[in-house]
């Protein structure tokens, strides 16, 4: 019997002596190669036979291809493990989720976190790989019941990887997560959240679900608030929660007490504009989806109309001291109606007698100030309403910021009609910034929620600093002695103004339907570039009489100014009228105020 060697055999590869084609380049090696390696596998077992040599057994060779394999699958693993555990954040579950919003903390003026992020969930079903439709429908609804129940059966019943509900917080994604459900998995979501809930919602305003402020502070300082972010910082505003929060509570509880519709609440620095403290109600929760209806996201502070009634007295009588044309005992006639044409003007409370200047302010007298402002006529009215802020919006930086409506002719009647707040239509947060000229020197300082104020506002001389010490000296005798006495505060000096006005109902002002305001400035004493701050109350149709602003607004900007002084650093002390404690102080010829 004759041997052959089997590599001689001519089995898949060339006979000795006939020359292979030749390959060009590294693919022509590489192909020699594998088919030689073919060639040898192939021809494994005929060599171990012949030879039998450990290294050509076909057991050794299984065990090689299997060793390969087993480190291949061991290299995946621990890639797929490392990806798993190690991945960045924003690869979470199936497919590449969005990158990861870029927005600075929002904070006070003492650094109180007011707004941040946080990391959120959107919730995918892949209904190809869910095992039981009605078991993962039942489940995932008992684990998370606000999730839409129609939304929920279109994605279970469809045939492709859908969303189901956006904006799990961690332990509702891990209350889905341990259903161990086929098909379920997440993506992060970089949400906006705000940790004080309803607490200065209308102010600070809310950003979509992109990362872009849509309104509030959060539109208004937009692109500062997102470099922030970028830098790893917060962005502060002027807002001091420990105002806001007493400003908020103080609302509330006066709109309680007169049963009224709505109302809003401001504290700010006359000398800087910075707003302190701002409450609109009815409120709501940026993080909750918002109730239709109640007007509850209108910021009524900057986008709200009304006609503030006898606030007004106040520019009508600066303009007349300003431009000489009056002085605190400049006397008129209040003892009878004030008639421009066939139109009849009368006083709330009529005292039916001859007043000075001072007593016009203090009994809040629409006779006293239509007449001033008939004689200083249109030109005087137009320019001092005009520096003072009231026929332009007011210049925030929120966007929400309306502009008043105003009739264009004023003739003499309606230059009666505006001076005591009647005709024209303005925003609560106009009236805020005219105050502040009236009682810092004379200084139009435009109003801001950047800390320190903003340095860029260009300020104007609305009045002189002895007009302004003039307002201030009326403004502490009106609530000394006048309409504003329930705005009275132990020691800290308070002074202001009631507002009182009804509103039009089909075509015709009803008497049930009214606002009731109180313009107010603390301490109001010393010179005119002290520390000083305004506080303004309105209460938006009480429901109760009396209505006017002396009963449902005066009493809140008191307790507000009690409760803020101390964080503010202003002392209680004496002045003319009372003591540091409250109690009075007797005057030679006291002067009995008006109830209004």
């Amino acid at each position: 019997m004759s041997v052959h060697d089997h590599r001689d055999m001519n089995w898949g590869r060339p006979a000795p002596g006939i020359k292979a084609p030749a390959l060009d380049g590294l693919m022509a090696k590489i192909g020699n190669r594998v088919g030689a390696l073919v060639w040898d596998v192939e021809n494994a077992y005929g060599r171990a036979r012949s030879h039998d040599r450990a290294q050509d057994d076909p057991r050794f060779r299984i065990f090689l291809v299997m060793a390969a394999f087993a480190l291949v699958f061991v290299v995946l693993m621990g890639g797929a493990s490392y990806a798993a555990l190690f991945a960045d954040k924003g690869r979470v579950g199936y497919g590449h989720s969005r990158p990861m919003l870029t927005r600075g903390d929002l904070v006070d003026r003492n650094g109180l976190l007011l707004a941040t992020n946080i990391t959120h969930y959107g919730l995918y079903i892949d209904p190809r790989e869910v095992w039981d439709v009605n078991v993962a429908r039942e489940q995932i609804l008992a684990a998370l019941p606000r999730v839409s129940k129609d939304k929920l059966d279109r994605v279970l019943s469809g045939e492709r990887r859908l969303i189901v509900a956006t904006g799990l917080t961690p332990q509702e994604k891990t209350a889905i997560h341990d259903l161990a459900l086929g098909g379920v998995t997440f993506e992060p979501e970089d949400r906006r959240v705000y940790p004080l809930g309803a607490s200065a919602s209308h102010l600070l305003g809310r950003s979509d679900t992109g990362g872009e402020g849509v309104s509030g502070v959060e539109l208004a300082f937009d692109r500062e608030i997102r470099n922030a972010g970028m830098d790893g910082g917060d962005f502060p505003i002027s807002i001091d929660m420990r105002v806001q929060g007493v400003v908020e509570n103080e609302l509330a509880t006066a709109v309680a007490e007169a049963n009224a519709k709505a109302g809003i609440a401001v504290v700010a620095d006359v000398h800087t504009g910075e707003i302190l403290g701002m409450a609109s109600y009815p409120t709501y929760d940026p993080n909750k989806p918002v109730t239709e209806g109640n007007n509850a996201t209108l910021n009524r502070v900057t986008s709200a109309h009304y006609e503030m009634g006898s606030i007004f007295k106040a520019y009508a009588i600066a303009a007349g001291v300003d431009t000489g044309r009056a002085d605190r005992g400049t006397l008129f006639d209040a003892s009878k109606p004030f008639y421009i044409g066939n139109r009849r003007i009368t006083d709330f409370h009529a005292k039916n007698k001859v007043m000075t200047l001072e007593e016009v302010f203090l009994h809040s007298s629409n006779i006293g100030t239509s007449r001033l402002a008939v004689e200083m006529g249109d030109d005087v009215m137009r320019d001092y309403f005009k520096r003072l802020g009231l026929l332009d919006a007011a210049p925030i930086e929120l966007r929400e910021s309306a502009r008043p409506t105003y009739p264009q002719k004023w003739g003499d009647s309606t230059l009666a009609s505006l001076s005591f707040g009647y005709s024209i239509m303005s925003t609560p947060l106009q009236t805020v910034a005219a105050y502040g000229a009236l009682t810092n020197g004379g200084r139009y300082v435009a109003p801001t929620l950047r800390r320190g104020g903003n340095p860029n506002a260009e300020t104007r001389q609305v009045i002189s600093p002895e007009t302004s010490a003039v307002m201030l000296e009326l403004m502490r005798g009106n609530v000394a002695r006048g309409s504003g006495g329930r705005a009275n505060a132990p020691g800290l000096r308070v002074g202001g103004k009631t507002g009182s006005a009804n509103k039009l109902v089909n075509g015709r002002y009803d008497p049930t339907v009214a606002v009731g305001s109180f313009a107010a400035v603390f301490p109001a004493d010393g010179p005119v570039n002290a520390k000083r701050y305004s506080v303004f109350v309105l209460i938006d149709e009480p429901g109760q009489y009396p209505r006017t602003g002396g009963f449902v607004a005066a009493p809140a900007v008191g307790r507000i100014a009690d409760r803020i002084a101390e964080f503010l650093g202003v002392a209680r002390k004496d002045d003319r009228w009372f003591t540091a404690t409250g109690e009075r102080i007797p005057q030679p010829k006291p002067t009995e105020g008006a109830a209004r």
